[in-house]
């Protein structure tokens, strides 16, 4: 089971409750997934375009910059903590468990190459959520949940300007995973609001979204877009 606060809930330092079940977390976290890039929000515009996707319906936000030093990396992760606790959305790390306590994030993404995740936890304790990437390997996603962590994140689905290396992954791994994993389901990779729907359906919980999100010039009519995925019945929303 799941060690981190159910999503949705509160943040995990409010948090006093006792955990959701995995299928009320599953109910209760799901939406859109900010991701942000420094090439495409360069210096102050990270801020602007950040405080657009979360009023645009972005439910929860990873910093993800792996360039720049660490006073900047620490500065820009310490005013995006305090923004997404302004909004009430959890804000996560991408592969730093320090400079996540550093700056009290409400977690941690892990990939391939990053921390361990029982290294992770042990700095991090059992109220800060992990994220673990697995790719397109179900095995890895077992592991990660018997390991402790909070969700699994699957992809790319499709081609992805980001990591157009990354290996590809299907739908048919959403609804294996739905059926196997207690945990929450993120899919990543080329998402836009034209093809989101389909990997919803398949069985992911979030869409973890980059290009499609912060490469648009209307940032808050982007995440409109992508979060409305998740109304049922609701058409596609292009974006302008």
């Amino acid at each position: 089971m799941p060690t981190g606060p159910a999503w949705g809930s509160c943040s995990p330092t409010a948090c006093s409750g006792p955990v959701s079940s995995p299928t009320d977390t599953r109910a209760r976290w799901r939406g859109l997934y900010a991701i942000t890039d420094p090439a495409r929000t360069p210096g102050p515009r990270l801020f602007e375009a950040v405080a657009a996707a979360l009023r645009g319906g972005a439910r929860v936000v990873q910093y993800r910059n792996k360039t720049a030093p660490p006073g900047v990396r620490r500065d820009e992760a310490a005013r995006l903590a305090a923004l997404c606790r302004a909004h009430g959305a959890p804000f996560l790390v991408n592969d730093d468990p320090r400079l996540a306590a550093e700056v009290e994030a409400d977690g941690v993404h892990l990939g391939r190459e990053d921390p361990e995740l029982r290294q992770a936890r042990r700095l991090l304790g059992p109220r800060r959520w992990i994220g673990i990437s697995c790719y397109n390997r179900l095995e890895r996603a077992r592991q990660a949940q018997d390991a402790g962590a909070d969700y699994v994140a699957f992809g790319r689905f499709f081609p992805s300007r980001t990591k157009p290396e990354a290996v590809p992954a299907t739908p048919a791994l959403l609804r294996a995973a739905r059926r196997e994993l207690r945990l929450p389901v993120v899919a990543i990779g080329g998402i836009t609001p034209e093809n989101g729907r389909v990997l919803i359906e398949a069985g992911a919980d979030m869409l973890a979204v980059i290009h499609a999100l912060f490469g648009q010039p209307d940032v808050e009519a982007a995440a409109r877009a992508l979060a409305r995925l998740f109304e049922p019945g609701v058409p596609h929303d292009p974006i302008p």
